[in-house]
């Protein structure tokens, strides 16, 4: 059975940093290519951040890029995601994803397995 499991999540100021984790069980990491994405109180999921399979490629959304930062640790079967300079706009459910191919993709329906969710919440 595929589980994924983040945590790392909770209060911060904004300016402040937090770092989510996703621990994968029942599949080997090296086979997944990984995402971040986040749902913000009353709006649709939405896509941060994927990295590939060894983390060679990564790809961001605008509204993160250069503030955010993707990585894995396959050995650990974790992938992290670094946040900097939080606003509170950042303020949202934070998934993480596993899809079983090769290239980045922001497709939400194309992932197959999900996490459930840690809230992030900046504060003013």
């Amino acid at each position: 059975q595929v589980q994924l499991v983040e945590s790392g999540g909770g209060l911060v100021q904004a300016g402040g940093s937090l770092t989510l984790s996703c621990v994968a069980s029942g599949l080997s990491l090296s086979t997944y290519v990984m995402a971040w994405f986040r749902r913000p109180q009353g709006k649709e999921r939405e896509f941060l951040t994927t990295i590939t399979r060894h983390g060679d490629s990564t790809d961001y959304a605008d509204s993160v890029r250069g503030r955010f930062t993707i990585s894995r640790d396959n050995g650990k079967n974790t992938v992290y995601l670094q946040m900097n300079s939080l606003k509170p706009e950042d303020s949202a459910v934070y998934y993480c994803a596993a899809r079983r191919a090769f290239g980045v993709n922001r497709k939400i329906d194309d992932y197959d397995y999900w996490g459930q969710g840690m809230q992030v919440t900046v504060s003013s």
